[in-house]
């Protein structure tokens, strides 16, 4: 876009319930109504919703979902520039927030097109607010990498983050991301996960992250995914000379039959130190018993 003058159209980031239809807000029946275009996850669901709020737009629908997110935002960005109201919405909570929605939104504030939102329901926030963990900071994560090396090196990288974590999983990936948590954070470290929020079986398991392993390792657990974990205690080993971090190492090595490398990462988690900090701390234990 050239000149001071915005771009005619509209784009909508429209928040929708994420369990109970009833949740939708009377403006996301409106924006709903009113739309030229709404860009979709899924048509289905949303025609769902539509007959729930008994409404019938009178915009055309775009299927816009992940796989198709790049080709489609150009086409959108046409119709935005054009003057259309644009309307996205999710199967559920708010566009963007790992749905599709940013590359549009982007493209948009780029080419000078206006970008606002219709607020809804989020399980980022829904689950941080039932948790019982800390959330006066908060940091979301979204989903962890699929693969179990690509996990264990992201999950490293917060071992020491203070503040309580938001993560999105899929069910039959849970069991295997909580124990990389147990292993990267400590098995003691409290967590959260809340399953199928506010809908009719809605449940929310509070404990350690061993626990909790173990817990969604010997059943089976269905349905939307959140899980919160508590931040590292900030600097909880700075009082901790290197020998004591040492003595922490050696003796989950032989207590727990870790190997070093495992021992190290536990109490790095628990003592809120970065990994290279305590490995520093063995490596000069031993070599002091060798002096």
């Amino acid at each position: 876009m050239t000149g001071t003058e915005p771009a005619p159209g509209l784009l909508v980031l429209a928040g929708t319930p994420i369990g109970r239809d009833e949740d939708a807000s009377p403006r996301l029946a409106a924006e709903l109504a009113s739309a030229d275009v709404i860009a979709t996850e899924d048509t289905r669901r949303l025609k769902r919703l539509l007959r729930v709020l008994d409404l019938t737009p009178r915009g055309r629908f775009v299927s816009y979902f992940e796989a198709n997110e790049s080709a489609r935002t150009p086409d959108l960005l046409r119709e935005l520039l054009g003057g259309a109201r644009v309307v996205v919405v999710t199967d559920a909570g708010m566009p963007s927030v790992s749905d599709p929605g940013y590359r549009l939104v982007a493209a948009a504030v780029e080419a000078g097109v206006r970008v606002t939102a219709v607020p809804g329901p989020s399980a980022v926030l829904t689950a941080v607010a039932v948790s019982g963990l800390p959330v006066d900071r908060f940091c979301f994560e979204g989903f962890l990498p699929r693969k179990g090396g690509g996990r264990s090196s992201r999950l490293a990288e917060l071992a020491a983050e203070p503040r309580t974590m938001v993560f999105f999983e899929a069910p039959h990936r849970l069991a295997a991301s909580l124990a990389d948590m147990a292993a990267a954070f400590g098995a003691d470290r409290p967590a959260a996960v809340c399953r199928e929020l506010t809908k009719t079986y809605e449940e929310i398991k509070r404990g350690g992250l061993g626990e909790l392993a173990k817990w969604a390792d010997e059943g089976e657990v269905r349905g939307e995914i959140t899980v919160v974990v508590g931040g590292a205690t900030p600097g909880a080993g700075r009082d901790l000379s290197a020998a004591e971090l040492a003595e922490l190492v050696f003796a989950k090595e032989e207590a727990g039959g870790l190997r070093r490398k495992e021992a190290i990462a536990e109490v790095a988690a628990e003592v809120g130190l970065p990994k290279r900090e305590v490995f520093d701390a063995v490596v000069a234990a031993k070599e002091s018993s060798l002096d």
